[in-house]
């Protein structure tokens, strides 16, 4: 069984700053990467960043230059540190664990979501 779990949502005023943390736990071949996704309500479930095994890292245009994502391979934790945040930040944010079993073959773990609110 594997347990995905986030923390360190919260409310923040606009300019304020987050740390998100994640981590996966349980029985797990292989991760190919980590990211984090949030979904606004009324919208859809959109990539903010990701982060390989290599720790290369990839970021949507929206938060290039405010967020970074890091990761920690042992023991499987990725994190999300926020800065300037601004009131369109505000969402869920969810933790996405891609995953591949000794078969080769990719699993994708959820974690349960986190809110993140900016708001004065």
């Amino acid at each position: 069984q594997v347990h995905v779990v986030e923390s360190g949502g919260g409310l923040v005023q606009p300019g304020g700053s987050l740390r998100l943390s994640c981590a996966a736990s349980g029985t797990i071949f292989s991760i190919n990467g980590m990211d984090w996704y949030r979904q606004a309500p009324g919208n859809q479930r959109e990539l903010v960043a990701s982060i390989t095994s290599g720790g290369s890292t990839n970021y949507a245009d929206s938060v290039k230059g405010r967020f970074t994502i890091s990761r920690d391979n042992a023991p499987n934790k990725v994190y999300l540190q926020m800065n300037s945040l601004k009131p369109e930040d505000t969402a869920v944010y969810y933790c996405h664990v891609d995953s591949r079993d000794s078969g080769w073959s990719r699993i994708d773990y959820w974690g349960q979501g986190t809110q993140v609110t900016v708001s004065s």
